[in-house]
């Protein structure tokens, strides 16, 4: 079960999304809320792995609180507002809903959150990720692809394109967020939202910009360049 939150300052969306999630099998309601502050207080008392959040909230918007969290759980977004869709996928969230929200459309996103959710915990508990390959579905077959040959991987939306040293480069259908739980953390490290990187494929960095092979770079997002930083630190003489 996918133990969900659900946050909103509207009384009857409020009430909507938690019918909505008691009436989905694999989610487990743990608490609903009309604010975020609110939401502070019951995070402190139980841990959760899904929150359907409002954005546009008083006293503390949604988008604000996510990014206030030291380590948030997934995310998916629900505004009457569809400018603030960039601004929720930027915080890495799963999904984005947009008010007024059908039970079909609610369905499809906690579907999203329960794949990651899967792959997370297939992750943690399988030795293949520890090794030297993976295997991805590409254009109808399975492909198995040695870690080795990636340089990067970029997200685009529900696909990622994987940079191959080859040259060339695959596209399975797969988001990078679920990909990253799929990658050892000791050989790549996501640098961007839309970037996870070879460590051992980096030759230089110049103003927090990856290069590989002096040919092309990765930047570094700033919401990831204390870990980036952290981890040269630990590997730079003098």
């Amino acid at each position: 079960m996918i133990r969900c939150i659900a946050i909103d300052d509207e009384p009857l969306a409020l009430k909507q999304l938690a019918e909505y999630i008691k009436k989905t099998p694999f989610l487990e309601l743990m608490g609903q809320y009309d604010s975020a502050l609110q939401a502070i207080e019951g995070l402190a008392n139980s841990s959760v792995d899904l929150m359907f959040v409002d954005i546009n909230m008083p006293d503390l918007s949604g988008l604000d609180f996510v990014r206030s969290l030291e380590k948030p759980p997934m995310i998916i977004f629900v505004t009457a507002y569809s400018e603030y869709a960039v601004e929720g996928f930027k915080v890495d969230a799963v999904d984005y809903l947009l008010k007024p929200i059908g039970y079909t459309e609610f369905l499809k996103s906690a579907n999203k959150a329960r794949s990651y959710f899967e792959a997370l915990h297939q992750a943690t508990s399988k030795e293949s990720t520890d090794g030297e390959y993976l295997y991805v579905k590409v254009d109808y077959k399975t492909v198995r692809l040695s870690l080795d040959e990636i340089i990067y991987i970029e997200g685009m939306r529900e696909y990622v394109r994987i940079h191959l040293t080859t040259g060339k480069s695959l596209m399975p259908l797969i988001s990078l967020r679920i990909l990253e739980v799929q990658l050892p953390s000791n050989k790549f490290m996501r640098v961007h939202r839309s970037y996870i990187v070879n460590l051992k494929k980096i030759t230089s960095i110049d103003n927090y910009r990856i290069l590989f092979d002096g040919k092309e770079y990765i930047p570094v997002g700033d919401q990831y360049k204390d870990v980036f930083q952290n981890y040269i630190n630990s590997r730079s003489l003098g």
